[in-house]
């Protein structure tokens, strides 16, 4: 099993940034794949960033490149996401979620694929 547990989020207004953080602990070998997805209400659980374990291949979602930035430090076991130039439809609860398989069945840009997930870090942007 792996946990996850996220922090960093809060209120921010428009332009502004904020760094998130996903810690991973219990069996941190099983993160070899990483991910953050955010949720609006009403919406479904949507794809933002993903990294690999060595941090050499990274992806975003249209709507964050150029402004967000995805990295991971797995001596400290942990995932972040630097957020910048936030505007207000980026407001949405942010969930980190880890894959321990290298080549996993399902596509890493999708939410079922991954196996475990955090509880979710609020972000509110006000314009």
């Amino acid at each position: 099993q792996v946990q996850l547990v996220e922090s960093g989020g809060g209120l921010v207004q428009a332009g502004g940034s904020l760094r998130l953080s996903c810690v991973a602990s219990g069996r941190t070998g099983s993160t070899f794949h990483m991910g953050w997805f955010r949720r609006t209400p009403g919406k479904e659980r949507e794809f933002v960033a993903r990294i690999s374990w060595s941090g050499k291949f990274t992806d975003y979602a249209d709507s964050v490149k150029g402004r967000f930035f995805i990295s991971r430090d797995n001596v400290k076991n942990t995932v972040y996401l630097q957020m910048n130039s936030l505007n207000p439809e980026d407001t949405a609860v942010y969930y980190c979620a880890a894959e321990p398989k290298e080549y996993p069945s399902g596509s890493l840009y999708e939410e079922r694929t991954y196996d475990y997930w955090g509880q979710g870090t609020q972000v509110t942007v006000t314009s």
